[in-house]
């Protein structure tokens, strides 16, 4: 589904908020929008100058530090438990969500999630206007 960066949530819809300017996280959003889900997904770049995370219900320092997802209902979710329940909507990843989330795996998931979501500030950004479907300047 397309990405819908205005500052008007959708219900019913799945919300995946993720850091446009990051390198990495830009390239596997890439990835989720050319495959097809199950139901509808919201891709939200935080980064875009429209965002505005108390409108979507979210706090703005926490969205910065991980990936969240708002589920149809409303819930939350961030880091590691937000990539699993994303890749439910894939039936191509919903394996990799039962082995992410088995109880023995899921700890040192969060500790790798954790560890990358800190270093994760200190990577190159991408440049804005020469990287991004975003920019207004040609």
């Amino acid at each position: 589904m397309k990405e819908n960066n205005a500052a008007t949530p959708q219900s019913g819809t799945v919300s995946v908020y993720f850091d446009g300017l990051c390198h990495l996280c830009s390239r596997e959003i890439e990835h989720y929008r050319k495959m097809t889900p199950v139901a509808p997904i919201r891709f939200v770049d935080i980064t875009h100058p429209n965002f505005d995370a108390s409108l979507e219900g979210l706090d703005t320092a926490a969205v910065h530090k991980a990936m969240h997802l708002k589920e149809k209902n409303g819930d939350i979710l961030t880091g590691v438990e937000a990539f699993a329940h994303l890749w439910t909507y894939f039936p191509k990843y919903r394996y990799l969500s039962k082995v992410v989330m088995n109880p023995l795996i899921l700890p040192f998931a969060k500790l790798g999630y954790k560890a990358f979501a800190r270093i994760r500030v200190y990577l190159p950004k991408k440049d804005r206007c020469s990287d991004s479907p975003y920019c207004d300047q040609p």
